[in-house]
C-alpha cells in the first residue's frame, strides 16, 4: 500500500511537470514585460532662472504647477548647462539628446556656415514647405540641423515606431529640435497669422482637428481681456523693481509703459504681440489638451511623449527682465496653467500614469541698468557693433575690410577664404583682435576655439568653449565677457554666456516612478536625456555624453 501511494504521487508529480513549466514561461514573460509609463511631457520653460522656484514661491497656489511638483516631485536644484552659447536652440537640443553642439551640429539659434559660407538658422530647411499657412519662410523648418538622435526618438525605436512623439511651441525650433528626426509631429506659432503650423516634413496638411482649434482665433479672445496685474500691488512692490523703467522695452509700442496693457487694439491685425504675453501659455497648454486629447496620447499600449515649451517667458525676459512686474506676473499665471495641465492628465490619463519633467532651455541675465542702480556690475555689448569695430581695425592694420565673416554669442567667425587668398597671416589676425579686444573694461579674456582646452580660465569654463565648438559650425575666437556684459541692444536683457545667472537652470521630475525629494549636488543638462533613458529602459541618444540621475526614480 505504500508503495502504491508513492507511485501515484510521482505520477501526479510527472503529470504536473508539464503545466507548471508553462506556468514558469508565462510568469518569466509576464516578469520581462517592460514597465513604463503611459505617458512621458517634457516641459521646457524658455528662459527660467532656477531661482524663480523659490523667489516666487509664496505666490505659487497650492494646487498649481510648481508647489505640486517641488513637493510632490523631485528637485535637482543644482543643475548647470554645460557649453557655450547658452541659448533656445541648443538648450532645447541639449535636453532631448543628452549632448552639447560639439557633438550635435546645433551650434546656436543661427551661425555662420563655414562650409557654404552663408548664415543658417537652426532649423532651416528649404527642401519642405508650410503646411497650414500661406507664410512661406514660416514652416520651411525641419529637424535635418540635427545630427545625433533624440529621447524621443530612441523611444520610437524602441516601441518599433508605435510610440507617438509630437512638439508643441510658440517658437518653431521649441516644437522641432524636441520633437526629433522620427517624430509623428510637431506644430509650432504662425506670428502673421496667429494659426498653428507645420511643414511637410511631417505631414502633407494638418490634422483636421488642428484646423478646427486654428478657426476659433483663440488669440483674438484673449486679446479681449487684455493684460493687468492679478497679484495684490504689494506683491508686486515687494517682490520686483519699480513697474515702469526707461531701461525695459516697450513690446506693445513707446505709449505702453506699464501696467496695465491694452491688448485689444491688436485683435485682428497683429498676432506676434501673444508672444509677449503670458496668454500665449494659456494658448500652448489649450493646444497641449487638444493634441493628446485628439491624438489619444497615452491611451494606447506604448509610451507616448508629448515635448511642450513655453515660450513667452523668454520674450517677456528679454523686454523685462527678470525683476519686472511683468515677468512675476507671467510665473504667476505659469503657475495656474500647469496646475490645470496637470489636472487634466490626473483626469484623462491617470493619476501616477504618467511621467513629467520641468526644466529650461536657458536662464537669463538681470538688466545691466538695474544691476547698475545697486551697485553690481554689468553691461551692454552688440555683436553687430563689435563685428564693425573689430573690421575697422583689422583694416587699418593689414589693409583690407571684412576680415571677420560674422559675430554670433560672442563667437568670432573669421573670413578664411579672403585671408587664404591674400596669404595673410591667420595668427597674426587672431593675436591683433585679442589685443585690441583686451584694450574694452568689458571684455574678460579672448579664446583660440581650437586651444581651448588649454586656455588660461577655470576648467568648467574651458570645457563650455569645447563643448560648444563644432568646426563646421562655429567661429574661431570666443570672446568672454565680464560678469553682467550681455549682447543686447539699448533696453531689455538678454542670455548666452557661462556665468551662473544664464546657465542654474530649474529641473523637477514629477509622477510615475518618480521619487519625493530634493538633490544638491551639481547634475547637468545633458544629464536629463540620460535619466529619461534609463527610466523608460530605452537607448540613450546616439550623442548622449550625461550620466543617469539615479536619485530620481524609484
Amino acid at each position: 500500500m505504500y508503495r502504491k501511494k508513492i507511485l501515484i504521487a510521482f505520477a501526479i508529480v510527472i503529470l504536473a511537470i508539464p503545466k507548471m513549466q508553462a506556468q514558469t514561461k508565462a510568469g518569466n514573460s509576464s516578469n520581462m514585460q517592460v514597465a513604463r509609463p503611459k505617458l512621458v511631457v517634457g516641459i521646457i520653460v524658455d528662459q527660467m532662472r532656477w531661482d524663480y522656484l523659490y523667489r516666487f514661491y509664496n505666490v505659487y497656489a497650492p494646487n498649481g504647477g510648481f508647489k505640486r511638483m517641488l513637493n510632490q516631485g523631485f528637485s535637482c536644484d543644482n543643475t548647470l548647462m554645460p557649453y557655450v552659447p547658452t541659448v533656445t536652440a541648443v538648450g532645447h537640443t541639449c535636453v532631448y539628446t543628452g549632448s552639447v553642439p560639439a557633438l550635435t551640429g546645433i551650434a546656436g539659434n543661427n551661425w555662420f556656415d563655414n562650409n557654404t559660407l552663408k548664415s543658417v538658422y537652426c532649423t532651416d530647411d528649404a527642401s519642405v514647405a508650410t503646411v497650414g499657412s500661406n507664410t512661406k519662410a514660416a514652416g520651411e523648418m525641419s529637424p535635418r540641423n540635427l545630427w545625433v538622435t533624440t529621447v524621443t526618438d530612441e523611444l520610437r525605436l524602441a516601441t518599433n515606431f508605435n510610440s507617438k512623439t509630437i512638439g508643441i511651441s510658440i517658437k518653431d525650433r521649441g516644437a522641432i529640435l524636441p520633437a526629433g528626426h522620427a517624430a509623428n509631429a510637431a506644430f509650432w506659432y504662425d506670428y502673421q497669422t496667429g494659426n498653428f503650423i507645420s511643414s511637410t516634413y511631417y505631414m502633407n496638411q494638418l490634422p483636421e482637428w488642428l484646423t478646427q482649434f486654428n478657426n476659433k482665433k483663440w488669440v483674438d479672445n484673449y486679446y479681449e481681456k487684455n493684460w493687468a496685474p492679478i497679484l495684490p500691488k504689494s506683491t508686486y512692490e515687494a517682490l520686483c523693481d519699480v513697474d515702469e523703467n526707461i531701461y525695459e522695452s516697450k513690446p506693445f509700442g513707446k505709449e505702453e509703459k506699464g501696467f496695465p496693457y491694452d491688448l485689444s487694439k491688436f485683435k485682428g491685425k497683429d498676432y506676434s504681440k501673444i508672444a509677449s504675453t503670458p496668454y500665449a501659455n494659456d494658448l500652448l497648454e489649450n493646444l497641449a489638451e487638444t493634441t493628446l486629447a485628439n491624438e489619444q496620447m497615452g491611451k494606447g499600449n506604448n509610451t507616448d511623449f508629448l515635448a511642450v515649451s513655453f515660450s513667452s517667458t523668454d520674450y517677456i525676459g528679454h523686454s523685462f527682465g527678470p525683476n519686472s512686474w511683468e515677468l512675476l506676473d507671467t510665473y504667476a499665471r505659469l503657475d495656474k496653467t500647469l496646475g490645470k495641465l496637470l489636472d487634466y492628465l490626473d483626469k484623462t490619463i491617470g493619476k501616477n500614469q504618467y511621467t513629467i519633467f520641468l526644466t529650461a532651455d536657458h536662464a537669463g541675465a538681470q538688466i545691466p541698468e538695474f544691476l547698475a542702480k545697486h551697485n553690481i556690475p554689468g553691461g551692454r555689448a552688440d555683436d553687430r557693433d563689435l563685428m564693425k569695430e573689430l573690421n575697422q581695425h583689422l583694416a587699418s592694420q593689414f589693409h583690407q575690410s571684412n576680415l571677420i565673416n560674422a559675430i554670433w554669442e560672442f563667437d568670432v567667425y573669421l573670413n578664411h577664404g579672403l585671408i587664404d587668398s591674400l596669404q595673410l597671416n591667420e595668427g597674426a589676425i587672431e593675436k591683433s583682435i585679442a589685443q585690441f579686444l583686451q584694450k574694452d573694461e568689458r571684455v574678460l579674456t579672448v579664446v583660440n576655439k581650437r586651444k581651448a582646452a588649454t586656455a588660461a580660465l577655470p576648467v568648467n569654463i574651458r570645457e563650455m568653449i569645447v563643448n560648444g565648438y563644432t568646426p563646421k559650425r562655429s567661429g574661431d575666437l570666443q570672446i568672454v565677457m565680464k560678469s553682467g556684459v550681455m549682447d543686447a541692444g539699448k533696453t531689455g536683457m538678454s542670455h548666452g554666456v557661462s556665468y551662473t545667472y544664464d546657465t542654474h537652470i530649474p529641473l523637477l521630475w514629477y509622477g510615475w516612478g518618480i521619487r519625493q525629494g530634493h538633490l544638491n549636488k551639481t547634475t547637468y543638462m545633458t544629464d536629463i536625456a540620460a535619466t529619461l533613458a534609463a527610466l523608460l529602459k530605452i537607448q540613450m541618444p546616439s550623442g548622449c555624453i550625461g550620466q543617469p540621475i539615479t536619485e530620481v526614480y524609484q
